[in-house]
């Protein structure tokens, strides 16, 4: 290999690794910066119940965040959206039966069971939404992972999508902000 071939691949590297830097910062200020809006309609976000059928953690802030919101007024009907997870259980129940017991009404809550990733999760929330005319949405999930839920709901053609970040943070993060960048821009494409 020549000297030349060798300092482009290194400035080749050291453009994507400025990139990534700068792009995560973004994401890390937009996922902290909560957009509290009154919308029509909240979207949270599954993740992991535990084999004892609880929320995980991670889970329990998102729907602890969706409740402390609701009581304050911020939206009337909250969208629980999840898959089967390996555990077993179906997420978006779980989620349903958790903020039943903090208080939201059944009523309230529409069940999503298929929303087994953020793309999923935005297809089908954008189809309850144009099926109950509802115009604005507030996505409720991690920080890191606040952006990429935005995009994927912008790109459906909703206009007003505003978002809060549940109050959790584990060292598992790190990876996920990893993750998000690759992601982020495979949403930018595809979608």
């Amino acid at each position: 290999m020549s000297f030349v071939f060798i300092k482009r691949i290194l400035v080749l590297a050291a453009i994507l690794f400025l990139w990534f830097i700068v792009h995560t910062i973004l994401v890390i200020a937009d996922g902290l910066n909560d957009e509290l809006r009154r919308v029509d309609v909240a979207v949270v976000l599954g993740n992991k119940v535990e084999v004892n059928g609880q929320p995980s953690e991670r889970l329990q802030a998102r729907l602890d965040k969706a409740v402390e919101l609701y009581n304050q007024g911020y939206f009337r009907l909250v969208i629980v959206s999840g898959g089967i997870g390996k555990e077993g259980f179906d997420e978006a129940k779980v989620m349903k039966f958790y903020l039943i017991d903090k208080g939201v009404p059944e009523e309230k809550i529409i069940e999503d069971n298929k929303g087994y990733n953020s793309q999923m999760t935005a297809q089908n929330a954008s189809k309850i939404m144009n099926d109950l005319k509802l115009d604005s949405v507030m996505v409720v999930t991690q920080y890191f992972h606040v952006s990429r839920t935005k995009l994927a709901f912008k790109k459906l053609g909703i206009q007003e999508v505003y978002s809060a970040h549940a109050a959790f943070f584990e060292p598992r993060d790190i990876y996920s902000m990893i993750r998000e960048f690759p992601a982020y821009y495979k949403y930018l494409i595809k979608l």
